[in-house]
């Protein structure tokens, strides 16, 4: 894999398409009671540098996979997370509540920490634990 990850994009997509649907249909009708200024600050660097060293290898701070047939555990993976994520997101499209905060918060940290790790890409594993500390603290403080 050079510079460009086109399966990093791929999950990136697939990840990304209930967030848009649930953008266009609640247009500034998120409450959010928790509001933390770090912790959103946190969230959002974490949220585009995942996204950004998803896509993005940087020579010399990733190291490709690095055992035999890592490619095929990197895209069963990271295929059954994305698959879990848009099931959860179905069922709990309409409902609210601590179940449906942590799994549509957890599972996309799980995504972006097991790419890193199996890319070896030291960004964007840093940038995962960033996301996935904040992100899953903001969602659960939000539920309700």
């Amino acid at each position: 894999m050079g510079w460009f990850n086109y399966y990093g994009l791929a999950v990136m997509a697939v990840v990304m398409i209930p967030n848009i649907i649930y953008a266009v249909k609640n247009k500034g009708n998120v409450a959010e009671t928790y509001n933390n200024k770090l912790a959103t600050v946190a969230e959002q660097v974490g949220r585009y540098g995942c996204f950004a060293f998803m896509i993005f290898n940087i020579p010399y701070s990733y190291f490709n996979f690095w055992f035999d047939y890592a490619i095929i555990v990197y895209l069963a993976v990271n295929g059954g997370l994305c698959l879990a994520y848009l099931i959860f997101w179905i069922i709990c499209r309409n409902k609210s509540g601590k179940l449906r905060a942590l799994a549509l918060s957890v599972i996309p940290s799980c995504i972006f920490i097991f790419s890193g790790v199996m890319l070896l890409n030291i960004p964007l594993i840093c940038f995962a634990v960033i996301f996935a500390v904040s992100h899953i603290l903001i969602s659960y403080k939000n539920a309700v």
